[in-house]
């Protein structure tokens, strides 16, 4: 099992002290505190537009981790490939690939905020051939074989330079959580990377992912999967009460996203306290403990997978204190990690 850590995204959250610059240099510190505690991977996150100045350019956040780490690779959980130009983003990909010497995973997803698909100029129905067209756009740059594109995006036979370290690029790992798109990622992706699922709905996707697979004939090609999860380890019985405004914010500020645009401005908000619905949901979807309860609850999705799984960790929250971020990422790798079956 591999283990990761994520998802950046620099939120400020309202009332947070701290400047933009200083949210992104420590950021950037997370990053090699990550590499120097041996976790696998780091991962960032993309979204447009939001008040909270959620990280809207990833490969330049990329960059700058793989300036200042040695070991850890580097991921977008999710880059939102309709967003993209697909031949700039090989282009930029390969660049971080080269700066990074061949550590960069390139995650994709479709997107689905309106605010960010109105304003980029992308049709809501073209999503998905966007997002397969973007794949093919980017294995042909990586080949160096003259790039044509897709369906819907067509490019005169242009050659992409420079290649990227790795040889065919940086492996093209696919979110999805409907079945149609998790059968996609198998059909077209080099991994899967699933969230807001049990061990057993894990397996289930997989299940469909690999499906997919072997009926387009790629079932000898390597396929990873993966999986993101809120997690907070912590020392002591508060675990839980310390994490909840974090947890609770970040999932308030996906459902204000969904619904809300933040172009006429306005006052930033924090969400309403939780009901006890909401609280019994927040409970439900975290791993939050001392270490050896966090470790048993990665290692039930690890043994759900029936394969190695790469387990990203979402512990970077939003608001927290510095001090407090930093120890829960340590306890995580210093801690946690020794503690899972097969870990490297």
């Amino acid at each position: 099992m591999d283990l990761g850590f994520g998802l950046i995204t620099c939120q400020r959250v309202p009332g947070e002290r701290r400047t933009d610059e200083e949210l992104y240099r420590q950021a950037i510190e997370l990053a090699v505190l990550a590499d120097q505690l041996g976790i696998r991977s780091v991962w960032v996150s993309e979204h447009h537009f939001v008040d909270d100045g959620y990280l809207p350019a990833l490969l330049p956040l990329c960059a700058a981790i793989a300036a200042r780490t040695e070991r850890v690779t580097i991921g977008t959980g999710l880059l939102l490939a309709p967003l993209h130009e697909p031949v700039r983003l090989a282009e930029d990909a390969a660049v971080v690939d080269l700066l990074s010497g061949g550590r960069l995973i390139l995650g994709l997803g479709l997107g689905w905020r309106a605010e960010e698909l109105a304003a980029l100029r992308i049709p809501t129905g073209e999503r998905g051939q966007l997002l397969e067209d973007t794949v093919v756009t980017l294995r042909q740059a990586w080949a160096g074989q003259p790039v044509e594109g897709g369906r819907l995006v067509r490019y005169p036979q242009v050659l992409v330079t420079p290649r990227p370290a790795r040889p065919g690029g940086p492996p093209l790992w696919i979110g999805a959580m409907a079945e149609p798109a998790v059968r996609r990622a198998g059909r077209i992706g080099d991994g899967l990377m699933a969230t807001e699922v049990t061990p057993g709905g894990l397996a289930r996707q997989l299940g469909w992912a690999l499906a997919a697979r072997r009926a387009a004939g790629r079932q000898g090609q390597p396929f990873t999967a993966s999986v993101h999860v809120p997690v907070f380890v912590w020392e002591g019985p508060d675990a839980f009460d310390r994490v909840l405004p974090h947890h609770h914010y970040v999932a308030w500020k996906y459902g204000e996203m969904e619904h809300r645009r933040y172009g006429l401005g306005g006052r930033r908000a924090l969400p309403p306290p939780p009901t006890a619905e909401e609280l019994g949901g927040l409970r439900d979807t975290i791993l939050a403990g001392p270490p050896e309860q966090v470790a048993e609850g990665i290692q039930s999705f690890a043994d759900r997978a029936g394969r190695p799984l790469h387990f990203i960790a979402r512990a970077y929250w939003p608001g927290m204190d510095p001090g407090v971020q930093r120890e829960t990422l340590r306890l995580l790798g210093e801690r946690v990690l020794p503690l899972l079956r097969g870990s490297r």
